[in-house]
C-alpha cells in the first residue's frame, strides 16, 4: 500500500520543487533584457513582460509603455529596436 501513496507524493514534490527554478530563470532573463536595453541607452523603468520569439530574439515591454525588439543580428551583435 505504501508504494502506491509514495509515487503521487514524489511526483507532486518534483513538479512543485521545479517551479522556483523556472521562476528564477524568468527573473534572470528579465534582468538581462533590462540591462541590455539600458546599455543601448534606451529608457525602461521596469520590465513588465518579456516574450521569447525564437533563439536570441525577444520582445520586451516596460512599465512606462516602451516596447523593444531585442535580437542578435547576422554579425553577432545585440540589437535593440524600439517598437
Amino acid at each position: 500500500m505504501a508504494p502506491r501513496i509514495l509515487v503521487p507524493i514524489l511526483t507532486a514534490s518534483i513538479l512543485l520543487g521545479g517551479a522556483p527554478l523556472l521562476a528564477a530563470d524568468d527573473a534572470s532573463l528579465g534582468k538581462d533584457l533590462k540591462a541590455t536595453i539600458a546599455l543601448q541607452g534606451m529608457p525602461c523603468d521596469r520590465l513588465v513582460e518579456a516574450k521569447r520569439n525564437k533563439d536570441s530574439d525577444y520582445t520586451a515591454s516596460c512599465k512606462d509603455g516602451n516596447r523593444y525588439h531585442i535580437y542578435v543580428n547576422a554579425q553577432g551583435r545585440v540589437v535593440v529596436q524600439k517598437l
